[in-house]
């Protein structure tokens, strides 16, 4: 089985952050030790990895493995036998970009962002063909929280390549016990289960900051679901990866927590509080912003209906406001739920 004796971190966020941690402890337990390059575009970052073992800024008060050595220089991480690409998905191609130069032919690039390109409608997958044509693409997705994983808390997740052998050897390459990663070959499902489930969380953060009620926030979820599946099916996803770690799995996850970046953000929309004012005072990405209208646009390039994610689009585009979005969901006509 192929071995990843290096393995590169592109983005030194808190999810980029738990990956490395995931990488070093897999690394350790296997007795192959590898070595984690976490690239970082911020020099306090950097620093900070390097010089006390911790994020302080983007995972505060979680001590890192002495294995993780952070670097400003992206073709050091290149230099890796596979890459775990976290970089926010609006930002994705210009990263690739800067990879081209040095990433080797055949290197798998392990997907680990969630959203669709403005603009071009494209999934990560399209994206990284296009700017990265020599990488083997593969996707990882499914329920998991930064700073959760990073303290090694259990969970499972879906990691998908198309080719079966170096799917397995990744899954061998990250897999913990309390960090489980299911091969599947569906990358189209693997990416638009997170994807979409971003955009949807909004929506389930404007039920709790309504104060609608745990039964709202059900039925929000079940038919975001719905949405879900019937743009990844379009699309030529499988409906079991959609069921699965990577999509249901993840959607219920983030749905439910406040943890969520994204549902912690339509929360406080749901308060009354403005996205300029939300967005100005975190350091992370809520890739459900980003991605909404894009979700949108690409569903109705395949005559798909997704009216929650219309809504979330509409607000986050300052086309509706929270109120209005949510009378146009709750006046909708009565229909078969199949």
């Amino acid at each position: 089985m192929r071995e990843f004796g290096h393995i590169g971190v592109i983005g030194g966020g808190a999810w980029g952050t738990a990956l490395a941690q995931v990488a070093a402890r897999a690394g350790r337990d296997s007795g192959l030790k590898h070595r984690v390059t976490l690239w970082a575009r911020e020099p306090e970052v950097v620093e900070a990895v390097n010089g006390t073992h911790e994020n302080a800024l983007f995972l505060p008060g979680i001590a890192l493995d002495e294995a993780i050595r952070a670097t400003p220089a992206l073709e050091e991480a290149a230099a890796a036998d596979a890459l775990l690409m976290v970089t926010p998905a609006q930002h994705m191609r210009a990263v690739c970009a800067g990879l081209k130069p040095t990433l080797r032919p055949g290197t798998p690039v392990l997907l680990c962002a969630k959203g669709v390109e403005q603009g071009t409608l494209k999934l990560l997958t399209e994206v990284l063909a296009e700017a990265l044509p020599q990488a083997m693409p593969a996707v990882l997705s499914g329920p998991s929280f930064a700073a959760e994983v990073a303290r090694g808390l259990p969970t499972a997740i879906t990691l998908a390549c198309a080719d079966e052998a170096t799917g397995l050897a990744l899954v061998h390459a990250i897999g913990l016990p309390t960090f489980r990663p299911y091969y599947a070959s569906d990358l189209i499902g693997a990416e638009i289960g997170g994807a979409v489930k971003n955009v949807l969380a909004i929506a389930c953060g404007i039920v709790e900051g309504k104060g609608f009620g745990a039964s709202a926030r059900a039925a929000l979820t079940t038919r975001g679901f719905a949405e879900m599946t019937r743009l990844g099916l379009a699309l030529g996803a499988k409906a079991e990866t959609l069921a699965g770690l990577s999509g249901l799995g993840d959607l219920v996850l983030t749905c439910n927590s406040p943890q969520s970046r994204n549902m912690s953000l339509g929360m406080a929309l749901g308060q009354g509080k403005s996205l300029e004012d939300i967005l100005g005072s975190r350091h992370s990405v809520s890739e459900g912003v980003f991605s909404a209208t894009a979700v949108v646009e690409l569903a109705a390039k395949y005559d798909i209906e997704m009216p929650i994610s219309a809504a979330i689009a509409a607000i986050v585009t300052g086309k509706s406001n929270v109120d209005e979005a949510i009378v146009a969901l709750l006046t909708r006509p009565f229909k078969s739920e199949s």
